[in-house]
């Protein structure tokens, strides 16, 4: 097992016991313990960069991205229409309006997993449903949707499958390529988000 999934479960695992002592007005119904312990072995909770890219290009309603970096980090670069929630600032009442939502499907986001765990961990352990966290984070991102790699020519016809989407998604959030006439194109609009305060935000 890689040893930075062992670290971060170790983290997880001590979130986890440690949200047993928050106590917050107004809070749902907390989850048991050895119920969240549960959840946080199962691979459930991550989405992947495919997925997330498809639910913008789609304009998918239900999606709710959240980045749980710094605001520094945040304006330099995020995800199009994330809502900047540092992860310090989470629990602040303003900002749990954000979660448990119907019919919202909340993606926690950071540069690799570890904030966004750490994030799922926390609304999870206080009751909080829909909530998940993008695989590998912007750092996957950036390496599979902004600059994909194209496949061996040995590789499976599904690599080359996901490799195309990958094109497109790539032309639909920087524009790369749009004017070569490729088969790979997108056609969508493509509407630039703007930079926004936590109250403006959202999907």
């Amino acid at each position: 097992m890689n040893k930075n999934y062992i670290i971060l479960t170790i983290l997880m695992l001590v979130l986890a016991v440690g949200t047993l002592f928050l106590r917050m007005s107004n809070e749902p119904k907390q989850i048991d313990p050895e119920e969240l312990l549960q959840e946080i072995i199962q691979p459930t909770r991550y989405v992947t960069t495919d997925q997330v890219a498809k639910m913008i290009i789609q304009g998918d309603p239900s999606l709710m991205l959240i980045d749980v970096r710094s605001t520094d980090e945040y304006i330099e670069y995020t995800l199009p229409g994330a809502v900047n929630i540092p992860l310090e600032d989470l629990l602040v009442e303003d900002n749990l309006l954000y979660l448990g939502i119907p019919g919202k499907k909340v993606v926690f986001v950071s540069n690799d997993d570890i904030k966004a765990d750490q994030a799922w961990v926390l609304t999870k352990r206080l009751g909080y449903g829909s909530t998940y966290v993008l695989k590998g984070g912007i750092n996957c991102w950036m390496q599979t949707i902004i600059d994909p790699q194209q496949p061996e020519e040995t590789a499976a016809a599904t690599d080359f499958e996901t490799y195309s989407f990958r094109k497109g998604a790539q032309m639909y959030f920087t524009g790369a390529g749009s004017d070569d006439g490729g088969s790979n194109q997108v056609n969508v609009q493509v509407q630039r988000r703007q930079k926004s305060n936590v109250a403006a935000g959202g999907c």
